[in-house]
């Protein structure tokens, strides 16, 4: 594997991924100061939750099978697995619809929450723009080629950052409708970016190649139980939070609070998963090996950007709080200082899934993931009566431990994968960046000397 590669790789991913992250984080900025009250808030969130779910389970299903089948095929075979792919695409989507529109009076009934119908509704429109988006940017990752996958995401997450921006500036009244439908323009202009740069990888074929279509599914099939299981794990604290007693609108709005601030330390996690998965599917051919030292080389580049932002993070939550979402979620500071630590296994468990997925053996993925679920449910269940939107914070730190004993164990009996070895990576990884940042400046320097200097 070429430093290149990932240097390049890393740029546009790292920047996608944080883009995605700064315009949801900077939304959220606003929108706490814009919305009338903590509930409205929390209904978003709760929306946004709901849709999480199902874009991520949409994911799974397409994008893994098409990667791992379009990066090592070429010619009109790589036509039909891109057209069998769309078809799996645009049958997932119609099935989307009809439960969004069958679902949304009971979501509204579960949360309380009269909006949710409609934002449901809404929704419906964004997630069939958004068929060619996805599509696009998988043919583009199948490719090794991120550069459209940043600026079609920069255009989605762009579009409703900025629309929130003018609604601030301006001192109007916002109505959660009105977001639903910038989704909807957000995710067509997207579509339009991301196909014209995925155009000069695209191939289909004119015909249905209903045997790719089964193909792709029965790979794709576990990937999307576990990005489904992957994401209600995430989730679920808040789903639950939003439904039992001791929680509500109100406490998923602080909640979430404290989970905005955490997430930005996702960043680096996100995108080396997107670079580990086509590389780890060529390296399986060199053996468990090859594998087992991509993985953690992967862990140990994550925990060098993690490790600093959780001290950073554990010292100032109080003025982090006050800083994004104001004293009016002060509340929420403690709650960030036990988040924050999700960082120090999320590393661990998203790149055992994408090892995992990218080595042929998802269904185990999916085993692992629901077990995370049942167990973070359990805890999320039995802790939020009793201490509200900090027992959310605790229940699923502790399912996050466990959760990483569990995996490690796995890992270290089928790959030899030792859970210490990430960090002896991390130190390497901190002497490779100075060296890199010294000779870029070294070689800035040596361009800035006159030639005639140079001469002499």
């Amino acid at each position: 594997m070429s430093n290149s590669y990932w240097l390049k790789s890393g740029f546009y991913t790292l920047s996608e991924k944080a883009a995605s992250l700064l315009f949801g984080f900077g939304g959220f900025v606003l929108l706490v100061r814009v919305l009338p009250d903590k509930e409205s808030y929390g209904a978003w969130v709760l929306f946004l939750s709901i849709v999480s779910v199902i874009e991520v389970g949409r994911i799974g299903l397409l994008q893994n099978a098409l990667v791992k089948y379009l990066s090592v095929e070429q010619g009109d075979e790589a036509g039909r697995i891109t057209t069998a792919s769309l078809v799996l695409n645009g049958l997932l989507t119609a099935i989307i619809v009809l439960v969004c529109l069958g679902l949304s009076p009971l979501a509204a009934k579960v949360f309380k929450a009269d909006d949710l119908a409609h934002l449901l509704k809404i929704y419906c429109l964004t997630t069939v723009a958004l068929i060619p988006f996805y599509q696009c940017n998988y043919i583009q990752q199948a490719n090794l080629d991120f550069k459209g996958i940043f600026w079609s995401n920069v255009v989605k997450g762009g579009i409703l950052f900025f629309f929130i921006l003018y609604l601030f500036i301006g001192k109007k009244e916002i109505e959660l409708t009105w977001l639903a439908f910038t989704q909807v323009v957000a995710a067509i202009a997207s579509s339009i970016v991301s196909w014209l740069f995925a155009r000069r990888y695209a191939k289909f074929s004119r015909k249905i190649d209903w045997a790719w279509v089964g193909k792709l599914f029965a790979y794709g099939k576990f990937v999307l139980g576990t990005n489904i299981s992957t994401q209600l794990y995430k989730t679920v604290d808040k789903l639950l939070l939003g439904s039992l007693p001791g929680g509500g609108k109100a406490a998923v709005a602080v909640y979430d609070a404290a989970i905005r601030i955490s997430n930005l330390t996702d960043v680096p996690t996100a995108s080396m998963a997107s670079m580990l998965f086509p590389q780890s599917s060529r390296r399986m051919q060199e053996g468990n090996g090859a594998v087992k030292q991509l993985y953690e080389k992967a862990v140990g580049a994550i925990l060098a950007f993690m490790l600093p932002c959780i001290a950073v993070v554990m010292v100032s939550a109080d003025w982090l709080i006050y800083l994004t979402a104001g004293k009016e979620y002060a509340e929420a500071a403690n709650l960030l200082r036990v988040t924050i630590l999700f960082g120090l296994f999320l590393p661990y468990a998203v790149q055992f899934g994408t090892v995992l997925d990218s080595t042929g053996k998802p269904h185990i993925n999916l085993l692992y993931t629901l077990f995370s679920l049942v167990l973070t449910a359990i805890l999320n269940f039995l802790m939020i009566p009793k201490l509200g939107a900090m027992g959310a914070a605790i229940g699923t730190l502790i399912a996050y431990a466990i959760t990483f004993i569990v995996m490690q164990f796995y890992l270290h009996k089928t790959l030899n994968v030792n859970p210490l070895n990430p960090f002896r990576y991390m130190v390497d990884f901190y002497g490779k960046l100075y060296h890199f940042v010294k000779q870029k400046i070294n070689n800035q320097k040596t361009a800035n000397v006159p030639i005639d200097h140079l001469n002499h």
